[in-house]
This record gives C-alpha cells, sequence and structure tokens, in this order.
C-alpha cells in the first residue's frame, strides 16, 4: 500500500491537558471511546497519538484496550522527542511508558527538545491521517493550532 493509502485508514488525536479542561476526566474518556468506535465502525485502523499528558493519553490507552478486547487496530505513537515525559509526576510517566511498551509504532519526530518541535508533531499527526478526533474548547494553544492545520490541509477534524 502506498502512504497515500495508508493514510485513509489513520485517525490522530488532539486535545487539552487535564487542567485545561471543561469536563472531567471520566466524561472525557467516554467521549473518546465512543468516537474512536465510531472511526472504527467508518474503516479506520490505526490511530496516532502524540503522547501528551490527558486527551492524547487516555485515547491511547483506549484504543490499547479496545485492541486486547479483539479490535483488529494499531497504535501509533508520536513523541515530539525522546526524554518528552521525564518531567511529568511519576504516575503520568509511568502511564506514557506503558503505551510505549505496548504501542505498535513508536516515532519520535525531533532528535531532541526544540521550540518548535511541539508544533512539527502535531503536523506530523495531522500529515499521516485522514481524521482528526480532537477534544477542544475553543482557546488559544497547541490543540488549536493543530485542529487549524488540519482544516487548512483538508482533514475532517471530529470536536468533541
Amino acid at each position: 500500500m502506498t502512504e497515500r493509502e495508508l493514510r485513509q485508514h489513520r485517525c490522530c488525536f488532539t486535545g487539552h491537558r487535564p487542567e485545561k479542561l471543561e469536563q472531567p476526566e471520566p466524561v472525557v474518556v467516554e467521549a473518546l471511546k465512543k468516537e474512536i468506535c465510531t472511526a472504527i465502525a467508518d474503516g479506520f485502523q490505526t490511530f496516532i497519538s502524540g503522547m501528551a499528558r490527558g486527551v492524547d493519553l487516555w485515547a491511547a490507552v483506549e484504543v490499547l484496550t479496545l485492541r486486547d478486547e479483539g479490535a483488529v487496530i494499531r497504535l501509533i505513537c508520536a513523541s515530539p522527542y525522546r526524554g518528552f515525559e521525564n518531567r511529568w509526576s511519576r504516575d503520568w510517566q509511568e502511564k506514557y511508558r506503558w503505551v510505549v511498551a505496548r504501542a505498535d509504532l513508536v516515532r519520535f519526530i525531533c532528535p531532541s527538545y526544540s521550540r518548535g518541535c511541539f508544533q512539527r508533531r502535531n503536523e506530523w499527526m495531522i500529515d499521516h491521517s485522514a481524521r482528526v478526533i480532537a477534544v477542544y474548547s475553543g482557546g488559544y494553544g497547541g490543540t488549536r493550532n493543530t485542529v487549524e492545520y488540519a482544516r487548512g490541509h483538508g482533514v475532517p477534524v471530529k470536536i468533541l
């Protein structure tokens, strides 16, 4: 299959960190699970997580859970750089490393931290996806930039 054909079966996630969300974690996770199941029913087989705290990791865990339950799906971790998680709390680091260990593919988008590494990660995800699932409240930041980049490149965005 060509990259263009593969892309048609890939979906990525974007969303806020936990402290910026307007809904509690269980509500967000349930909405993500429902939308992931819709994407699977629509023919999406590979999901890309940007691996940030909050929406990205929660979505990755849901993909892995559905895969464990028998869904024929894959997870790609698109981490901005090696060591991205090193300054997080122990709980978030453990969740990140658990997801990475179980993923089908892990891509480190940049060789190390740089000012634009997060935007490059976000663009890489969009450039390799045919749908975006976004948990987005309309505020400024990386999620907004990702949604705008997707829309500007003709990639449909489902906002939760």
